[in-house]
């Protein structure tokens, strides 16, 4: 018979979270560590997520601390020979790190634009190149890859182009690996979440952009049209979002890859 509480744990793993200092990559941090997986959290804040590695401690966890900014291959490089180094393997790896930025298409510059592609885009990709190096077979046991997009990279808003487009492409840059790191036979499933709008600052943050652009006249009424889009009537909270990526990390989700988990309080759907 099948243990099914043993398929979602994640004992003996060692995971690699990107953008982990707060917000949700904290949050998924500290749920793969409850799960049983040793976690090197990484950010290019507070030395790399130290508050986010006293957390996972406090609570009996294992888990280390790595300055990293994601835009940088060599930087890559280091925090994926930390993880070897430190705890001895790597099995997945939490593309996270992401910013935003809010303007109207005509009003976006070039340097705002790139600076998001860079961030979302180009750090999520060498996130996959790396972690496809460290982890596929046979040199490495195979692993698990998640990619945060974004309900932003399945629909468009007013004023977000940039943040759109990369999150968009997240989708999509995981598809392809997805592909091929299965025809290639290297035992690793990429995968995608995207949230609609969760209670961080970045959410807050994406709320206050539509009253400073003109879009709506106050920050309540801007949260209350947003909520109220949200079928189940409520933002998303970083739990959600760690949930879904402590599933995809699993053996539960052993079947899995190549796709798109939306968690959006039903925002999509209506």
């Amino acid at each position: 018979m099948i243990d099914y509480g043993k398929r979602f744990r994640l004992d003996g793993k060692v995971a690699l979270v990107t953008g982990a200092a707060r917000g949700i990559g904290a949050e998924i941090a500290m749920a793969l560590a409850q799960a049983g997986a040793a976690v090197l959290v990484s950010d290019v804040a507070d030395g790399g997520g130290k508050a986010t590695v006293a957390a996972i401690r406090k609570m009996g966890g294992k888990a280390e601390a790595c300055v990293h900014d994601v835009t940088d291959e060599a930087q890559w490089e280091a925090a994926v020979a930390k993880a070897q180094s430190a705890m001895g393997r790597l099995d997945i790896v939490v593309n996270n790190a992401g910013i935003e930025t809010a303007a109207l298409l005509s009003q976006c510059t070039l340097e705002d634009f790139r600076q998001v592609l860079d961030v979302n885009v180009s750090g999520v990709f060498l996130g996959v190149k790396h972690a496809i190096r460290a982890m596929a077979a046979p040199q490495g046991a195979g692993g698990a890859i998640i990619n945060l997009s974004s309900v932003a990279g399945l629909i468009g808003t007013t004023g977000h182009a940039a943040y759109h487009t990369s999150k968009g492409a997240v989708r999509l840059l995981t598809k392809a690996a997805a592909v091929e790191c299965a025809q290639l036979g290297t035992g690793i499933r990429v995968n995608s979440v995207h949230p609609a709008i969760v209670a961080t600052e970045m959410g807050t943050n994406f709320i206050q952009h539509f009253v400073d652009l003109g879009l709506a006249p106050d920050y309540a009424t801007a949260e209350g049209a947003i909520k109220g889009a949200h079928p189940l009537g409520r933002f998303g909270e970083p739990a959600d979002v760690a949930s879904a990526v402590v599933y995809l990390a699993s053996d539960a989700a052993q079947w899995m890859t190549g796709t798109e988990l939306v968690l959006d309080g039903g925002y999509t759907a209506a």
